[in-house]
């Protein structure tokens, strides 16, 4: 279900007759904000969310029942250290990155609550401080390649949280080429989350526990 709706609703972002590579900037400009106000403005399914994707407005489910425990556990440990004015939230919000052509809901995010002022639909991805994936089967690609590509230019912390391997990613110290700095942990090792939060993640929450066996009398 969730490979095949995201398909279906996939728009490709493509011209009738000039490639994109030799578009003037101006018009891939328009095209671009056509395209975030189409996202915007989707009447997306219930438990889905459209984002703005390698010039495609994709459709994919926000977030999975067993991902509860690992948003929970990282929002409240975030929320004692997020930089003052700034809120961590696991709405899934709209953020644009004009500048990349982009503009993505991630799984959490800490953002200045400023920025959500207005009758906007989406809110400027300056006002990020943190943002966090967790991977899935079809979104593992994106979340490691394209989001990574573009967090690490516009926001301090990225958090991966990869749910296929077990293990979480913080990238840091983002740049015009991207994060200058990243820590990998297995899920149930503490991950130092650098500057402006400056804390230990405890992962241990994340580690699937055994059930326990039932007991007979």
């Amino acid at each position: 279900m969730e490979d095949a709706v995201t398909a279906i609703l996939e728009r490709p972002m493509t011209t009738e007759n000039t490639p994109a590579a030799e578009q003037p900037r101006e018009e891939l400009r328009t095209e671009f904000e056509e395209l975030l106000r189409t996202t915007e403005e989707l009447d997306t399914p219930d438990g889905y969310k459209a984002e703005l994707i390698r010039g495609k407005i994709v459709v994919s489910p926000w977030s999975r029942p067993y991902y509860k425990r690992h948003m929970r556990s990282l929002r409240l440990q975030l929320a004692p250290h997020v930089p003052e004015g700034h809120d961590a939230d696991t709405s899934p919000f709209l953020f644009g990155f004009p500048t990349s052509e982009r503009a993505y809901g991630p799984d959490l995010h800490v953002a200045d609550l400023k920025a959500f002022v207005g009758d906007a639909r989406h809110v400027d991805g300056a006002a990020l401080s943190l943002v966090a994936e967790l991977t899935s089967v079809s979104t593992r690609d994106v979340d490691w390649q394209e989001k990574l590509e573009v967090y690490g230019r516009h926001v301090p912390v990225y958090l991966v949280l990869d749910m296929q391997a077990e293990e979480i990613t913080a990238f840091w110290d983002p740049s015009d080429h991207g994060y200058l700095a990243r820590m990998t942990v297995p899920f149930g090792k503490p991950l130092p989350i650098p500057a402006p939060f400056d804390f230990d993640l405890d992962t241990t929450d994340f580690v699937d526990q055994p059930e326990e066996e039932e007991t007979t009398k």
